[in-house]
């Protein structure tokens, strides 16, 4: 078994490096027959190719490849076309593994007794950038997620009959979940794999940040009809939010959009100023969902608009 590490990463140095130094010391035992790191710089603007070809020598696993900005599906087929490995290991570049990452994928794929399964490790949401592995598995945390790139290990031969991401997912979401839908379609089985465990770093919350999250909702919400198109299926239209319980729930709690990045401003910097940024974003997610919903049925509309 060779693992092939592939990272597609767009203006995320500095945790981008952290990521590096964790895979630079996997400890690994003799049924694995090595690894590489394939990092796919999907045109970045803050310094990242220029760093990657400055500090090669000090990752000995890395090859850097490098793509004009296309988002994370180009950037991930790319990364699959040019790897060595036969199963192919997806993780995100802004999360850091333990030593034994690898180690515990390759062990549970082992264990399986079977080809047609694939490993789902533990993700860990933390906003600590010094020592991000000490952050605790929390509630939260949990995900029932099928195939998520964030931490998924896969052998290639998989992904290349289910056709690799679908490359017009060039907005935020959905290109990881509707490839699980493909795969699940080959019949392959999820093995979860909680000792192969990722730390998925990100800034604490703060105001300045709002604009970016409705956007990124927005845009999901926009995706999500582009998956429902290809998966017409109640389960997509759950994974989406684009049902009638969806919009009563969230157009509810946020009183008909009432409650929002305006009006709760004020209740989110009090929780801030407390020391509490994660409760905050978790207030802010009830008119963050609320965009979203709007954002699919606007998509929905205008789709439906151009076909007439």
């Amino acid at each position: 078994m060779f693992f092939s590490v592939v990272i597609p990463s767009y203006n995320r140095q500095p945790i981008l490096e952290k990521c590096l130094q964790a895979l630079r010391r996997q400890q690994l035992d003799s049924t694995v027959e090595g690894y590489e790191v394939i990092v796919v710089d999907d045109g970045s603007t803050d310094g990242t190719w220029e760093w990657l070809v400055a500090e090669a020598r000090e990752f000995p696993h890395l090859r850097s490849l490098w793509q004009n900005h296309q988002g994370p599906a180009v950037a991930r087929n790319l990364g699959i076309e040019k790897a060595k490995g036969d199963t192919i290991v997806f993780i995100d570049s802004d999360l850091v593994v333990t030593d034994h990452f690898l180690q515990a994928h390759a062990e549970a794929l082992k264990q399986s007794n079977s080809n047609r399964v694939f490993t789902y490790g533990r993700v860990i949401n933390t906003c600590n950038f010094d020592t991000p592995t000490a952050e605790p598995y929390k509630i939260t945390d949990f995900s029932a997620a099928y195939f998520a790139t964030g931490n998924v290990a896969i052998a290639r031969k998989w992904l290349e009959e289910a056709g690799l991401f679908d490359t017009r997912f060039q907005l935020y979401g959905w290109e990881d979940l509707e490839l699980g839908i493909r795969i699940k379609q080959l019949g392959l089985k999820l093995i979860k794999c909680p000792n192969a465990v990722g730390y998925h770093w990100h800034p604490p919350f703060t105001l300045e940040q709002i604009p970016q999250l409705i956007e990124k909702e927005i845009q999901r919400g926009r995706t999500g009809i582009l998956f429902y198109q290809k998966h017409p299926t109640w389960e997509v239209r759950m994974m989406i939010q684009m049902t009638g319980l969806h919009r009563l729930l969230w157009g509810t709690l946020s009183v008909g959009g009432r409650l929002n990045e305006r009006t709760m401003a004020p209740l989110l910097q009090w929780l801030i100023d407390r020391g509490k940024p994660q409760l905050a974003l978790e207030a802010a997610r009830i008119f963050l969902n609320w965009y979203n919903v709007q954002g699919v049925y606007e998509e929905g509309r205008r789709q439906k608009a151009l076909r007439c």
